[in-house]
């Protein structure tokens, strides 16, 4: 059956929440957002593309960083209202520099802070 990206489970923004899992580790690196053109765009291209909320915008992951995602496998979960991505990560995926966005830990009541930035 051919996939359709209109056939997925979207917010009242035209929003999907899409976490990416690094494939070969199974690390969660990040969670994004992508509406159906940057679901689209992603299986067309094998370059990972979000909807930036704030800029109103695409973003191919590393268009500007160079820290690319490459997807290796695309999943829908059970309910059809989220996605994950499995991709091969190139760098940090957190715009903070490292390598994921889930850095922090809250540990009997205190934040701990679990990786510092890539140099």
């Amino acid at each position: 059956m051919p996939f359709d990206p209109q056939s997925l489970r979207y917010d009242d923004k035209g929003l999907i929440p899409a976490i990416a899992q690094d494939h070969a580790t199974g690390e969660v690196l990040m969670m994004a957002w992508m509406n159906a053109e940057a679901v689209a765009r992603t299986l067309a291209t094998g370059n990972v593309t979000y909807w930036s909320r704030s800029r109103q915008a695409f973003w191919v992951k590393g268009e500007v960083s160079g820290h690319v995602q490459r997807l290796v496998d695309f999943r829908v979960d059970c309910d059809r209202d989220c996605l994950l991505v499995l991709v091969d990560q190139t760098g940090p995926a957190c715009h903070t520099n490292r390598r994921s966005c889930f850095y922090t830990a809250v540990r009997d009541g205190r934040e701990i802070e679990l990786m510092r930035p890539e140099a």
